[in-house]
């Protein structure tokens, strides 16, 4: 299939990727494309111009403070996983980021592109509703329960640049996924925090509106922080999704296998 006409155009910084963006009449943001690209290659999507960000300086980085891990929005998949800096502060997130794709998608997708495509089955959303996440706009800031509102669907606006995402800094973390063999998407993954105000489980690949949190799975573990606390639960096969890959019963399970495995492998990834 082939492209619409389009302008590539890569601004050197927020204010010239805005006014860009705004003198378009359909444009988008660029950054990484695994989805965009292919979305407009198969027309089901139309811009007439691309606005790359990945290089914009404000959009890159990684930094650290007392309580958070802040990450430029426009960092590529392979930086994070490599970054001392993570693999020190959260080294589940670093090991989380390592499974994304393959070489070639880490070498080219950032945080930022993952978050504002909000795929039901990717790995970063998880990972920001376990760790607490702050989302800096060019406009606002959101809290991670704030940022996501279901399959593909976030708090964005048109034209609102995401900057960085701040995660907090748990006393530990694990992460647990078990992927479709094909695609390496999670067909039910779990992150699981453990912050000094309690557990926090956020379950990725699995539900019907996509990222979610199990608070009974964070109830349990809060009260005995063992994966055997988890044995009389079951996830809710309601909010199950059910597809060619695998069915709502068959995923319930994984949700509660994966857990079990990320409270298990504290601090590290377990790939299944």
């Amino acid at each position: 299939m082939y492209l619409y006409d389009t302008t590539y155009l890569r601004p050197g910084s927020i204010d010239e990727a805005k006014a860009l963006y705004d003198a378009g009449e359909s444009p988008a943001f660029l950054s990484g494309g695994h989805t965009l690209l292919p979305a407009m290659k198969g027309h089901l999507a139309r811009h007439d111009r691309l606005i790359d960000i990945r290089r914009i300086p404000e959009l890159q980085g990684i930094a650290e403070d007392e309580s958070y891990l802040t990450i430029g929005a426009a960092t590529r998949h392979c930086d994070v996983a490599a970054a001392p800096v993570v693999r020190n502060c959260i080294p589940a997130l670093a090991g989380m980021v390592g499974t994304i794709g393959d070489v070639q998608v880490r070498h080219v997708g950032t945080i930022g592109g993952s978050l504002a495509n909000n795929d039901p089955a990717a790995d970063y959303p998880s990972a920001a509703l376990a760790l607490d996440a702050i989302f800096r706009t060019d406009q606002r800031t959101l809290t991670a329960e704030e940022y996501f509102q279901g399959l593909y669907t976030t708090a964005l606006e048109p034209g609102e640049l995401l900057v960085s995402v701040s995660f907090r800094k748990p006393e530990h973390a694990g992460y647990a996924k078990f992927r479709n063999p094909a695609s390496r998407y999670a067909l039910a993954a779990a992150f699981v925090a453990v912050h000094a105000d309690g557990v926090r489980v956020a379950i990725t690949g699995a539900g019907n509106d996509g990222v979610y949190r199990w608070h009974e799975a964070e109830s349990a573990l809060g009260h005995k922080f063992e994966s055997e606390s988890l044995d009389p639960l079951r996830a809710d096969m309601e909010n199950m999704s059910s597809d060619m890959h695998a069915n709502a019963e068959y995923r319930a399970e994984l949700v509660k296998f994966c857990t079990q495995k990320a409270v298990t492998n504290q601090n590290c990834i377990t790939l299944l």
